[in-house]
């Protein structure tokens, strides 16, 4: 069996150090910054923010609120796929339905979903209902032009090859539009769980009683700073470990895409 060389181990774990250089580069800089600003309730150091994390995974503190949070921003992406994707091929189809809907789409794109806070605490209540509401809103947009822009952009010469050997409206929707959008479709979804994921957490410090939002609150209001930094840490692993899962599906829904460049 042959063996392998340093030289080649090195070139398979390659991206493995570069990544650990990464990170070890960061909480240098995290440490140093803790040492120029002096004061642990402002910035603790990484040392007293892993202590914090440890105690409260040892306690499941941050399963409980990181479950909480996963199960509504997967809720709202749920909800925000079932209505934009049918509604980016309407569009993406018919011109007189994009002049019809375009407007409205692009008036309220631009209104963050913060904005809609106070308005939602108001109709919503303190609960599930108010985060679920402004991830649906946040992440609906890059769903909805993805697909818009993932059916315009089929190759016209497979719908004209369909329509010539009499493939019907249905089964031409089904195996060549929808696997045509799919990848960009894939991407806005993606685009959409980092605009949803990172929206929760504004949402949950003031419309939730659970969740990593409400966690970094109340940990704030007690002074217990290394808890905030760890929660805030917990947001990180948690919205990376959701993207690979997001990546692995969309590998497995277009393995075609693999090598072509298509998607990222």
């Amino acid at each position: 069996m042959p063996q392998l060389s340093l030289s080649h181990l090195l070139q398979a774990y390659r991206p493995m150090w570069v990544s650990l250089r990464a990170f070890a580069g960061f909480f240098l800089l995290w440490w140093l910054l803790h040492l120029w600003n002096g004061n642990p309730l402002q910035l603790p150091s990484p040392g007293k923010v892993f202590e914090a994390l440890w105690a409260l995974l040892r306690e499941g503190e941050i399963a409980e609120h990181a479950g909480v949070s996963t199960v509504r921003m997967l809720l709202a992406l749920s909800l925000a796929v079932i209505v934009a994707v049918p509604l980016g091929f309407v569009m993406g189809l018919s011109r007189h339905a994009e002049e019809l809907i375009g407007p409205m789409v692009e008036m309220l794109r631009p209104i963050s979903g913060i904005a809609w806070l106070p308005l939602a605490l108001f109709i919503f209540g303190v609960g599930d209902t108010l985060p679920v509401f402004i991830m649906f809103y946040v992440g609906f947009f890059p769903i909805l032009l993805n697909t818009v822009a993932g059916v315009r952009q089929t190759d016209r010469r497979l719908l004209s090859a369909a329509k010539t050997m009499g493939v019907r409206p249905l089964p031409l929707l089904l195996y060549v539009l929808v696997p045509s959008a799919l990848p960009t479709i894939m991407v806005g979804i993606r685009l959409a769980f980092a605009a949803s994921w990172a929206a929760i957490v504004a949402a949950e410090l003031i419309g939730a009683p659970s969740g990593l939002g409400f966690a970094i609150e109340w940990y704030r209001q007690l002074l217990m700073t290394p808890k905030v930094f760890a929660f805030i840490l917990a947001i990180g692993v948690v919205g990376y470990l959701c993207d690979l899962g997001l990546r692995a599906l969309q590998k497995k829904l277009t393995p075609w895409t693999e090598g072509s460049g298509i998607v990222p």
